[in-house]
């Protein structure tokens, strides 16, 4: 039998498997994007590359609001991310803002907004006031 072709373990170890996302580099999984893909019939045929880069994609958009949302999360003094954060992180940011405009967060919460007429005005000479403490 010598000679005759490679032996059991051989052919083992030659045929580990590795999936796209780790010959990526990604996390993200891409088999199960391009099964989403083809599943979804957004077109005839899907390229190999189409799933990799929507992977990558998706991932970097990912990390981006994690990031964010995680260093809005720092500022309340919180360790645990919550959609309140994700909505400050996102509405803080001018890109996401305008990438996820018509988004709605659940739990979310409004952005923390004060009109420029409700604020007062400090300057600095005395005036008199009208009585009630209206100016």
């Amino acid at each position: 039998m010598a000679g005759r072709g490679k032996s059991i373990a051989s052919v083992a170890a030659a045929k580990k498997s590795t999936s796209r996302s780790s010959k990526a580099g990604l996390q993200f999984p891409v088999g199960r994007i391009d099964r989403f893909l083809k599943e979804g019939k957004y077109a005839e045929r899907v390229g190999a590359g189409a799933p990799v880069y929507l992977a990558a994609v998706l991932e970097y958009l990912a990390s981006e609001v994690l990031e964010l949302a995680g260093n809005a999360a720092r500022d309340n003094k919180k360790t645990r991310i919550v959609p309140r954060h994700i909505l400050l992180a996102v509405r803080n940011d001018e890109e996401l803002a305008k990438l996820l405009g018509e988004v709605t967060i659940a739990s979310g919460g409004a952005t923390p907004n004060i009109h420029n007429i409700l604020l007062s005005k400090k300057t600095g000479s005395s005036s008199k006031t009208a009585p009630g403490g209206y100016d």
